[in-house]
């Protein structure tokens, strides 16, 4: 199974649009791991036609808030419907299973013992100094934590997360997040 991990980095906030919709903002980077060739990779606006192709292939997105967040954003500048591939929100999951959410920060501290290294508020303000390479290794950052907390929770069943200086375990039904869905539409534009 092809899984692309991502994440995106925006170059403003709800507050410069006015609105609360994801969807409202503009896309600075995407980055993204590829489970197909091991490797990451980050793309802006300038270049997202190679990651279209990369997606046209994808049997899977994980994210953290991407359901939400990320893949509303995204599909304003895809020409096909990315919410026609499966996806994997693994803060939805956190959420179905906790009741609450849950900072990606917070996750990997508790589960793998790191950081991100940074906010989405500060990956904007590099954005707008021209300090594009923070932003995309913040990015890639994000995306990395992402892809071993997705990897930890599919072998364990389950997440921690430090809250208040104490680890804390969420319990997850990860049995059917592998499983490959035919629904016989495609998202592709012929990529």
């Amino acid at each position: 199974m092809r899984v692309i991990t991502f994440d995106i980095e925006t170059s403003n906030i709800f507050a410069d649009v006015g609105s609360s919709n994801p969807a409202d903002l503009d896309l600075a980077m995407v980055c993204i791991h590829d489970s197909h060739t091991d490797e990451y990779s980050s793309y802006t606006k300038e270049n997202l036609s190679e990651l279209w192709n990369i997606l046209a292939h994808a049997d899977m997105l994980v994210g953290f808030n991407s359901d939400h967040f990320d893949i509303p954003l995204l599909n304003k500048y895809y020409q096909g419907d990315l919410t026609k591939i499966k996806s994997l929100d693994v803060l939805k999951e956190i959420y179905s299973a906790l009741g609450r959410r849950i900072k990606l920060d917070a996750v990997a501290e508790g589960t793998l013992g790191e950081r991100k290294g940074g906010h989405g508020l500060k990956a904007i303000e590099w954005w707008h100094n021209g300090e594009i390479e923070k932003v995309r290794a913040y990015c890639i950052k994000d995306v990395e934590i992402t892809r071993k907390i997705f990897e930890y929770a599919l072998k364990n069943g389950r997440l921690k997360y430090k809250e208040l200086g104490t680890v804390k375990e969420v319990p997850l039904d990860t049995s059917r997040w592998l499983a490959k869905e035919e629904n016989g539409l495609s998202h592709t534009l012929g990529f």
